[in-house]
Parts: C-alpha cells; sequence; structure tokens
C-alpha cells in the first residue's frame, strides 16, 4: 500500500528532536514539544487556483521547516507522518543541518 496525498498537500516524516547534554547524553523529545523539521515523503499533484496551475515546490526528498502546528498526524505501516498544504510549508533547507 502507498499513500498519495491529494492537490496541494504534502506528506511529511518529521524529524525526531533529541538533545544532547554537554557530558554526551541523549535527552529524548520532550511529549509537548513538536519537530518543525522533516522530510518529505510524497507530494500531490497541485492545485487549480483561479483557473490557473498552482504547481508544488518540493519534492519527494526534500528537507523541509514547516509551521510548528500545521497539518494533520497519523500513523502508516507503523510509522509517523504529518499531512499539511503546501503553504504550510515555509522553507526547503539546502546542505546540512
Amino acid at each position: 500500500m502507498k499513500l498519495k496525498p491529494l492537490y496541494d498537500r504534502v506528506v511529511i516524516a518529521p524529524e525526531k528532536i533529541e538533545e544532547l547534554s554537554s557530558s554526551g547524553i541523549i535527552i529524548p523529545q520532550i511529549a509537548d514539544e513538536k519537530s518543525c523539521f522533516g522530510t518529505v515523503v510524497e507530494v500531490g499533484d497541485g492545485q487549480t487556483f483561479d483557473g490557473n496551475q498552482v504547481r508544488m515546490q518540493v519534492k519527494v526528498n526534500d528537507k523541509v521547516l514547516y509551521s510548528k502546528f500545521a497539518g494533520s498526524t497519523f500513523k502508516f505501516n507503523g510509522n509517523e507522518y504529518l499531512i499539511i498544504r503546501q503553504a504550510d510549508i515555509l522553507s526547503i533547507i539546502e546542505g546540512e543541518m
């Protein structure tokens, strides 16, 4: 089974937030803290707005920064994903983070 988002929606695999203490101990993600970074997994075909085709600006495997409270989270095949509209993506991250 495969996910295919509709219109201008994008499926993102959110990055896990882990902090490293000064002594090298990994501190796991705080339950109420939500990541704003992720990797694009699937992209819809775009949408028509006022008779003009709005093309998708992101593609699969892009690293992106998105609005903190955007979209809906869901589990699929044991993995957690986020589905959002393209307009909720703030930036494509180029290079290493």
